[in-house]
């Protein structure tokens, strides 16, 4: 009969508990991330998917353009979100309008939000007064979701604030 003499059980007892502490260190330790791979020459590169922009954030961008490198770069980038406006004859007429509006009203100095609206999550409207060194304009934007995207349904813009705030000014909106 084999008798296991105490010095060799506890060996292989020690010898146990030194392979699952182990096992359980290297569970814990994370994983290496993989080596990406090299492109192969002739293989397609996808980006992947961008996530939509926010109409804020398109706004935001069209103003900066505005400022940054003037009404025509604005415009291509704002009516470029709808493909049906992207290449309308009209947007040369309203490039050339929003050009001038800094010859008779001054220099573009920054703008403020007026009023945010919507009828439904597809459909909003913002008001923005526009301020510029001379008068102030007022340019509304209303961008439609049809599925994923945000995308350009309405632009206007006008300088009539001025006369909307006295008729709001006057008691119960009534003419003497």
């Amino acid at each position: 009969m084999l008798a296991f003499k105490p010095i060799y059980g506890r060996s292989i007892v020690l010898t146990g508990i030194i392979c699952l502490l182990c096992l359980s260190a290297m569970a814990q330790t994370p994983a290496k991330k993989p080596v990406a791979a090299k492109p192969v020459a002739g293989a397609v590169v996808t980006k992947p998917a961008t996530t939509a922009k926010s109409v804020p954030a398109i706004i935001d961008a069209f103003f900066k353009k505005y400022k940054e490198k003037g009404a025509d770069t604005a415009i291509d980038y704002l009516f470029g979100t709808n493909k049906l406006l992207a290449n309308l004859p009209q947007l040369s007429v309203l490039k050339k309008k929003l050009d001038s509006l800094q010859q008779s009203a001054g220099k573009y100095v920054g703008h403020e939000l007026i009023v945010q609206k919507s009828s439904s999550p597809s459909l909003f409207l913002y008001s923005y007064l526009v301020k510029f060194e001379n008068q102030p304009y007022r340019f509304t934007f209303m961008f439609y979701k049809p599925q994923n995207e945000w995308e350009l349904y309405r632009f206007k813009y006008d300088d009539q604030m001025d006369a909307e705030l006295e008729e709001a000014g006057k008691i119960n909106n009534k003419h003497p």
